[in-house]
């Protein structure tokens, strides 16, 4: 699929954008029974259709190796049958879910009479732009049409073949519901040029969500137009308190570190107490040698464990996305805080303690989309946290801190009602 014989990339992403503004208007009178039956109709083309998925997936793995693209960029881009079956669920669990749409909330009575409450809607049009995982394209899709959105989606050229695929299941099941299909598009071109025309169309695009790596994320913030909801990276930490269960914290900072590596909810940090630090990091270094990952440290870390390599300056901070984590001894809470501070990116941080003071204090100190206490940072997610699939994560705090799930794709106009009141 491409451009017509003297259409310009422009003008096609042009009219792409206006027919989906067009349609949108027509889903925000969509019954919550209309939208969850468009639901069920992806969900049950996805499992009908999935030796058809994985054909067109395997052309985009075999483009990638023969690029060579890492085994963790590999895995995000493949449409396993587990996979599938994750996003047949998610797009089930969407019908189940309350509808956000057309709920009054905050119903008041002014003085005058009139009583006053707040409708939530939907945004208009989104347009994602992410990366390598052609799951995002049914978890957006299905996350907007529930709310009420149209959605314009431009993957990565490397899952290209899997995202057209995607984008005629998404195509036929509102087609076959009466819905125009309008309300979906997938931008059918990998030219990296059609993403600033995309973000210059702030007359018909309400919100630009990239996920991908800080590099994308970045070009998007400082091309766009259209007010964009981001996270740079995630650079998540861990810290075990000198009073944690220290049988607790082995696992969870296994999990967090080695469950998937190529995710914005991995583990990229632990900082451990100076007090519990010579019975437990020897431990915990060898622990995670046997998952194969590779431990930076500070000069304490070296000295306790000769496993651990010496960190350098750049090592602090940075999202790995893979086997390697860096790992320093603190001197107690504080010093965690302000490491946190200095290198975390406000996506997620956990605390390994049995202390309820501290626990409170990491709950109301630390400045992050989601906080842990006693639990893996791979729970900030969308499905975990019972919000369905996810569109996203956000570490910006206007409209949407956190991941996003239908609530964070309405918002709330003020809805009046009045018996013949006048202003004096």
């Amino acid at each position: 699929m491409g451009l017509r014989i003297g259409m310009t990339l422009e003008k096609m992403i042009q009219d792409l954008v206006v027919k989906t503004k067009k349609a949108s208007t027509s889903l925000m009178s969509l019954s919550t029974l209309s939208k969850n039956e468009v639901l069920e109709t992806i969900a049950g083309l996805l499992e009908t259709d999935k030796k058809l998925i994985q054909t067109e997936n395997n052309r985009d793995i075999e483009a990638a190796r023969a690029k060579g693209l890492s085994d963790a960029m590999l895995d995000r881009l493949t449409l396993s049958d587990s996979v599938i079956e994750s996003m047949v669920s998610g797009v089930r669990e969407l019908i189940s879910l309350p509808d956000p749409v057309g709920k009054i909330e905050d119903f008041s009575k002014r003085p005058n009479g009139l009583q006053v409450g707040r409708m939530r809607i939907p945004l208009g049009v989104i347009a994602m732009i992410y990366e390598s995982r052609p799951n995002v394209t049914v978890d957006a899709a299905a996350l907007c049409i529930k709310t009420g959105n149209g959605v314009i989606l431009r993957g990565g050229s490397e899952a290209i073949h899997s995202n057209l695929i995607l984008a005629k299941i998404l195509k036929k099941a509102l087609t076959l519901c009466g819905v125009s299909s309008d309300v979906v598009q997938v931008i059918p071109v990998t030219d990296r040029e059609a993403i600033p025309y995309l973000l210059r169309q702030e007359e018909y695009i309400d919100l630009v969500i990239p996920r991908g790596g800080e590099g994308l994320i970045r070009f998007v913030v400082e091309h766009s137009k259209i007010p964009v909801l981001k996270h740079y990276k995630g650079v998540c930490h861990i810290f075990v308190d000198t009073d944690a269960d220290l049988a607790k914290a082995l696992p969870i900072i296994i999990n967090s570190k080695t469950h998937r590596t190529g995710v914005c909810n991995a583990l990229e940090g632990i900082l451990v107490h100076q007090d519990v630090a010579k019975s437990f990091l020897p431990k915990l270094v060898q622990a995670l040698i046997k998952k194969n990952v590779v431990v930076k440290g500070c000069q304490q870390s070296c000295s306790l464990s000769q496993d651990v390599t010496p960190a350098s300056e750049e090592d602090w901070g940075t999202e790995f996305l893979d086997l390697i984590v860096c790992l320093k001894v603190v001197a107690g809470f504080d010093e965690a805080k302000e490491y946190i501070y200095q290198y975390g990116s406000q996506h997620t941080e956990s605390i390994i303690t049995e202390n309820y003071s501290t626990a409170n204090r990491f709950i109301t100190e630390i400045d992050a989309s989601a906080v842990m206490i006693n639990a893996s940072t791979r729970f900030n997610d969308g499905g975990e946290l019972g919000l369905g699939a996810e569109i996203g994560i956000s570490t910006t705090k206007l409209h949407a801190y956190g991941p996003m799930g239908l609530e964070e794709l309405t918002t709330r106009k003020f809805v009046v009602y009045g018996q013949g009141q006048i202003r004096s």
